[in-house]
């Protein structure tokens, strides 16, 4: 065994037994939620893979993993979670000034600001960078124009949003973009619901007519927001190691807004899906050739892309982010692909049932009915396929007209200009 090996190792260890005997000493469910969530946010333990500056301890994924594996094991709570914890906060640290840390972080991961996410429009999905939600600077604020659509985690309580909007319309598309910290508790805000096929609402449309947002609120600074959005959208696509449970897991009506994260839907029917071996297993299908091929190349393609997702995990947080979350989002669409193929057939006509009393609480369907929405999540595979092509592989890039030249003078779907 290589030196590395043992020392990470010995590390994991030290950090099990430090973080095992915290939670011993600190970790008692009768106390209120709030006040755990605090102590959790002052000792490091809730976001470890933060600076130790900015409340957390520094660490790897791989520690960070132990570390949820130890609050798991005692069904300790973690911070507030949703956008908040999984795409914001991380985007914020590693972008914002030590002001806005301060101003916006507490916050987020205390659960008294909850986030949404401003990123897709109707003419600018796949292409974001040709968002024309528009931001117009007057004295020390912005004032903001456009509409989203798709939008993650948008409710009425909904507090904070992560808008992706322009602010300079005469430079070429990516250069002319800001990343805002946006208030959507004000007029001009108008959300609108859209039903999904599971009888859901988790995505919505929200059109911004005149509203504000205050100029300290550009993240990563104004016409720099377009590395602040690969930023989110890296964690998007490869996620963050999430300490302590979920609320959906324990007391999910303290944080009943989280309800409004698509992702949400798709973690309950997760937890409730059996694996495809169990599956088939249960059904008698473990004999028969044809099922035994497709269910071992479900376990293999999974396997595959949790191993490639860690690498990601690990490159990301060794400050060394790459291409790495396009391959696993690509190979995880093909996992899902399969899978909304394979459950159905093994499970038979039973796999039409919804409700506490089909099985697994209606699980099947619900996966194959959900499971093309995160196929679109954070770019379709033809996105990826192109980051792939070009920064693994190192072909050509694709042919391109409009990244030399203003972006008002580019001819797109969307509204053009701000006057």
């Amino acid at each position: 065994m290589s030196d590395h090996v043992i020392e990470a190792r010995a590390s994991d260890e030290v950090v099990r037994d430090e973080v095992r005997t915290w939670l011993e000493e600190n970790h008692d469910e009768a106390r209120p939620l709030r006040e755990w969530r605090q102590i959790l946010l002052d000792s490091g333990w809730g976001m470890p893979t933060f600076p130790t500056d900015w409340y957390g301890r520094g660490y790897s994924g791989g520690l960070a993993r132990v570390v949820a594996q130890e609050f798991r094991r005692v069904g300790a709570q973690g911070l507030a979670g949703g956008m908040a914890r999984r795409l914001a906060s991380p985007t914020i640290v590693e972008h914002g000034t030590d002001e806005q840390r301060r101003r916006l972080l507490t916050a987020a991961l205390l659960g008294d600001e909850t986030w949404c996410q401003l990123f897709s429009e109707p003419g600018a999905g796949s292409d974001l960078a040709s968002v024309t939600t528009t931001a117009v600077l007057h004295g020390d604020e912005f004032v903001i124009n456009g509409q989203k659509v798709w939008t993650s985690g948008a409710t009425s309580d909904t507090d904070m949003g992560m808008l992706v909007c322009r602010t300079d319309w005469d430079v070429p598309k990516h250069q002319g973009i800001s990343w805002i910290a946006f208030p959507m508790k004000q007029p001009g805000v108008e959300i609108r619901p859209l039903k999904q096929i599971t009888g859901g609402a988790g995505f919505n449309e929200v059109f911004i007519t005149d509203a504000r947002a205050p100029a300290a609120n550009v993240i990563g600074g104004i016409n720099q927001g377009w590395r602040v959005t690969t930023t989110t959208l890296a964690h998007e696509r490869t996620g963050i190691v999430v300490v302590g449970l979920d609320e959906s897991t324990a007391r999910r009506s303290r944080d009943s807004h989280e309800s409004a994260d698509p992702r949400r839907e798709q973690m309950s029917v997760r937890q409730r899906m059996p694996s495809m071996i169990d599956l088939a297993k249960e059904y008698g299908r473990n004999t028969d050739a044809v099922y035994r091929q497709e269910v071992i190349k479900h376990y293999i393609l999974s396997e595959v892309t949790r191993l490639t997702d860690q690498r990601a995990r690990a490159q990301r947080k060794a400050g060394r982010p790459g291409p790495e979350g396009s391959t696993t989002k690509v190979q995880w669409n093909h996992v899902a692909r399969l899978q909304r193929v394979l459950a159905p057939s093994i499970l038979g006509p039973a796999a039409l049932l919804v409700g506490e009393d089909a099985p697994y609480r209606g699980a099947i369907p619900l996966q194959v009915l959900s499971s093309c929405g995160p196929m679109i999540f954070a770019g379709t595979d033809e996105i990826q396929h192109n980051i792939i092509a070009e920064r693994i592989l190192g072909l050509p890039k694709e042919p391109a007209v409009d990244l030399d030249v203003p972006f008002r003078d580019v001819r797109t779907s969307g509204r053009r200009g701000d006057g």
